[in-house]
């Protein structure tokens, strides 16, 4: 956790020197937000993030210090991963509330700790928000998220902002021993390609969101606005010994272009009707992205499947196949099509 700052400090106790959830300082007044007591706010954020999966450890410690002391299960190394959510970049107001934003937000960098194939135990949330955005709602939707899928929030940081943005770092233990974890550099030539599932779905269902022309399909606003992380599918994707993984956040060509290059190999990929999201567009489902499903690669796509199956989860997708690299890469036959989200600086 950062270290105490003039223009904003950390959630936690009232205490100085404490993890205070709030800006603070002369520059910066003592509310977060008009009509909501710092500390009354921190206090029912602790209490909102400390209720799901049965709090800490005995002796560990939560919000309320400097920095959180937390056990880990399991020996060996961890998994971290960070990831922000920023207003008019990747949240619209206009149709995510707040607590669909909090969920998201940390979906979202969960997410990156299933494509490793682990699970998260603990996570760090900061919030930098505008006068009048209640953030407690935020809280909310991050505590859902966190009960959905484990792990409990611990600490963060508040600050105040002319925009919204959310930050959450989410950390994990490696499991077993801590190797084979499912990187993006591990696939090699003939190895099967997979997906967890149709993508598209939260592009779609932005589209239909922000035209509010039409009623919205339930799957779709909440493919926009609740994405679920695949985190049972990266531990069993480990376990069932497959060698690479990204979760589709940018969009599944880009994502899976990120992957090829990684590990140094091309791709010979076949995406079927099966892989468009109901109500989506091809275009969509291949550049959308924030879908959070799983890209797989593996040697042993039997193994895969009969694991996905014996797990209770959806036949993962077959999507086509990793080539040499100096085959280059090819959808259905022909180039791949330009998309997928990236950033400019």
């Amino acid at each position: 956790m950062l270290g105490k700052s003039r223009a904003h400090t950390q959630f936690g106790g009232p205490t100085d020197g404490g993890c205070r959830f709030g800006p603070s300082g002369a520059d910066r007044g003592s509310r977060v937000t008009p009509g909501q007591d710092e500390f009354a706010l921190i206090e029912a954020l602790r209490a909102r993030f400390e209720a799901p999966g049965g709090g800490l450890d005995h002796g560990d410690l939560g919000i309320g210090d400097d920095a959180a002391a937390v056990t880990l299960p399991g020996p060996g190394r961890v998994v971290l991963a960070t990831d922000l959510v920023v207003e008019g970049v990747h949240v619209d107001r206009a149709v995510s509330t707040p607590e669909d934003i909090g969920w998201k937000a940390l979906m979202a960098a969960v997410s990156d700790i299933g494509a490793m194939g682990c699970a998260p135990s603990h996570a760090l949330l900061s919030v930098a928000a505008p006068a009048g955005f209640p953030i407690d709602r935020l809280g909310d939707g991050v505590a859902e998220a966190a009960a959905a899928t484990g792990c409990v929030v611990v600490g963060g940081d508040l600050s105040a902002s002319p925009v919204l943005v959310v930050s959450v770092t989410a950390i994990g233990p490696a499991g077993h021993d801590g190797t084979h974890l499912l990187t993006r550099a591990g696939a090699r030539s003939g190895d099967r390609l997979f997906v967890t599932g149709p993508t598209g779905g939260s592009a779609a269902g932005l589209r239909l969101l922000s035209s509010a022309t039409s009623p919205v399909p339930p799957a779709l606003s909440a493919a926009h606005r609740r994405p679920v992380a695949r985190l049972r599918e990266g531990v069993v994707a480990r376990g069932a010994g497959a060698s690479a993984a990204v979760d589709v956040s940018d969009g599944l060509v880009a994502d899976l272009v990120r992957l090829a290059e990684a590990s140094g190999v091309g791709l010979d990929l076949v995406v079927g009707d099966a892989v468009v999201a109901v109500g989506a567009t091809r275009n969509e489902a291949l550049g959308g992205g924030e879908d959070y499903e799983l890209v797989l690669a593996t040697p042993d796509p039997d193994a895969l499947v009969v694991a996905f199956a014996a797990a209770g989860l959806r036949p993962p997708l077959a999507i086509g196949v990793c080539t040499e690299r100096s085959a280059g890469s090819v959808l259905d036959g022909g180039p791949l099509p330009p998309g997928g989200w990236r950033h400019e600086f």
